[in-house]
């Protein structure tokens, strides 16, 4: 396979500081070289240049830092269509989630018919008008679906919605905002949470999510992943800590069976803060995830 690594190191999305680092920190797991051992060829395009909050306005208190974060989606977008179209996978690694709507701009500008699997603890289906935070890394599902605010629905020259409802999965939810949960029970996205993996288990629940996302094998899916969907005991190094989140082995065990469906056209990786982490060990366990999505078995 031949891969295209492009970093976003932003923390504009989210209210704690660190997540900039994530890339960083996941490269200094050894990304790079886990790749190639697995025969892949690899290429690493570097970062998206992004502003740090000190040199920035906030603005709209209800979307804070939204001019920012819509120039760097713009960015990432335009090098994610290139990656595309030189017959690379992209590999994005963030950075706050916010970045998840440059990511899926830029696959849709190069024509593919995208589907989004969407690992996380978190709904991130707010708008300006239902978050109770301004923080736009809990509004890039809705944008990419097209709800929220015009300037992130419109972002990255692409049609409205950039990926339709039907084909979008939400995969550990979790912790969700009141107004947030009522959004999603009126959508068409599809939610399990963690409910649902535990009374059904992680492997119908993402062979169900793949059904849906790829649209019975007709749509390349986009695998975007928060590091908060784990529990914080195997992965403390991320922007928001949510209890009760995928195990360890539930977690490869996912990646394993997206692996195997052959329909994983793009990766994101999100919310790595290793402000918070122990060792790195949250990066490191991203390295390992990445691997596993990308063929990596046990025998």
């Amino acid at each position: 396979m031949r891969i295209g690594i492009i970093g976003v190191p932003m923390d504009l999305g989210g209210r704690r500081r660190g997540t900039d680092m994530g890339p960083s920190a996941i490269r200094y797991a050894g990304l790079d070289e886990f790749l190639r051992e697995l025969g892949h060829d690899v290429a690493d395009l570097g970062n998206v240049p992004v502003n740090i909050r000190e040199t920035r306005q906030v603005g709209d208190d209800r979307a804070k830092y939204l001019a920012e974060i819509v120039q760097v989606c713009e960015d990432l977008a335009r090098r994610v269509e290139g990656v595309v179209r030189e017959g690379r996978q992209p590999i994005v690694l963030g950075g706050d989630h916010s970045i998840a709507v440059g990511t899926v701009g830029g696959l849709v500008r190069s024509g593919q018919d995208v589907g989004i699997i969407w690992l996380d603890a978190h709904g991130d289906f707010n708008t300006p008008e239902t978050t109770p935070s301004g923080s736009i890394h809990g509004m890039p599902l809705a944008a990419i679906v097209g709800r929220g605010h015009p300037e992130l629905v419109r972002c990255c020259g692409t049609p409205v919605p950039k990926v339709a409802e039907r084909f979008a999965v939400l995969v550990g939810v979790r912790d969700l905002d009141p107004l947030e949960k009522e959004a999603l029970r009126a959508s068409d996205v599809t939610v399990f949470t963690m409910r649902d993996v535990d009374e059904v288990g992680i492997g119908m629940v993402m062979r169900r999510a793949i059904e849906i996302a790829g649209d019975g094998g007709r749509r390349r899916i986009h695998l975007t992943i928060d590091m908060d969907v784990m529990d914080p005991m195997v992965a403390p190094g991320v922007g928001t800590q949510e209890p009760g989140g995928l195990t360890y082995r539930e977690a490869h065990l996912a990646m394993e069976i997206l692996a195997e469906s052959g329909q994983i056209g793009s990766l994101e990786l999100t919310e790595v803060n290793p402000i918070f982490d122990q060792g790195n060990k949250t990066a490191s366990l991203a390295v390992e995830l990445l691997g596993s999505a990308l063929g990596k078995t046990i025998i």
